[in-house]
C-alpha cells in the first residue's frame, strides 16, 4: 500500500480537487483506491455524495483525525493506494497526515501570496523527514493560466524550497469545476479534454516517484 497525501496550509489551492481526479485515474489503472478525507469541510465526501446513482469508483471515508497516521493501515488494509486530501491550517492534522504518508504533493497556485504560504507545509514536511527518512515530498502548480509570466516564473520561486517540483500542472479550466458539481473525474467527464490528459500526465508521475 502507497499513501498520498494532497496538503497544503493554505486554502482554495486545488487540494480537493487533485485528490479526487488523482484517485479517479489511480482506479481507471486497475488500482484498488481509497480516498481518505482528512479536512472537516468535507469536500470530497460531498463530492461523492454528488455522484448520486452513478457508480463510484472508489469509497470516500471521512478521517479529519490527528491520529491518521497510527489507523490508516487498518482502514485501507486490502488497498493499493491511499489518497489523503488534506485539512488547510490544522498543523496536528496535518503533521499526522504526512506521517501516514508516502509521498505529499503541495499544490501551489502561481501566486506570490501561495508561494509564501508554503514555508509552513515545507517546514512540516522537513521536520517529518527527519523521523521518516523514506518519505518523498513535491510541489505541484494548480490552476496554471497559461501563456502569463507569473505561470513561467512560479517554479523558479518554489525552488528556493529545495523540494521537487512536478513537470505537470493542473490548468485553470472550468472542467473540474462543471465535474466536481455533479461528482465526477475529468476523465468521465470527458476523457478527450485537456483537463484529463493534465490528470493522465500527474498520476503517470506520481506513479514513477512511487516506482509502480
Amino acid at each position: 500500500m502507497k499513501t498520498i497525501s494532497v496538503l497544503n496550509q493554505k486554502g482554495g489551492v486545488g487540494k480537493t480537487t487533485i485528490s479526487v481526479n488523482l484517485a479517479a485515474a489511480l482506479s481507471r489503472k486497475g488500482k484498488s483506491v481509497l480516498l481518505l478525507d482528512c479536512d472537516p469541510q468535507a469536500s470530497a465526501l460531498d463530492w461523492a455524495n454528488a455522484r448520486g446513482e452513478v457508480e463510484q469508483l472508489f469509497p470516500v471515508v471521512g478521517c479529519p483525525k490527528p491520529t491518521v497516521h497510527k489507523v490508516v493501515g487498518d482502514i485501507a488494509r486490502d488497498k493499493d493506494f491511499v489518497v489523503i486530501d488534506g485539512a488547510p491550517r490544522v498543523t496536528d492534522l496535518s503533521r499526522s497526515c504526512i506521517m501516514a504518508s508516502d509521498l505529499v504533493l503541495i499544490p501551489v497556485q502561481p501566486s506570490p501570496y501561495d508561494i509564501w504560504a508554503s514555508e509552513e507545509i515545507v517546514n512540516l514536511i522537513k521536520e517529518a523527514m527527519i523521523y521518516k527518512p523514506g518519505l518523498q515530498a513535491a510541489f505541484v502548480i494548480t490552476r496554471r493560466i497559461p501563456n502569463t509570466a507569473i505561470g513561467r516564473d512560479v517554479a523558479s520561486a518554489l525552488e528556493t524550497f529545495e523540494l521537487p517540483i512536478l513537470e505537470s500542472t493542473i490548468a485553470q479550466r472550468v472542467i473540474y469545476a462543471e465535474s466536481a458539481s455533479v461528482g465526477l473525474s475529468v476523465q468521465e467527464q470527458d476523457k478527450k479534454s485537456a483537463a484529463a490528459q493534465e490528470v493522465n500526465a500527474l498520476t503517470q508521475e506520481v506513479l514513477s516517484i512511487l516506482k509502480e
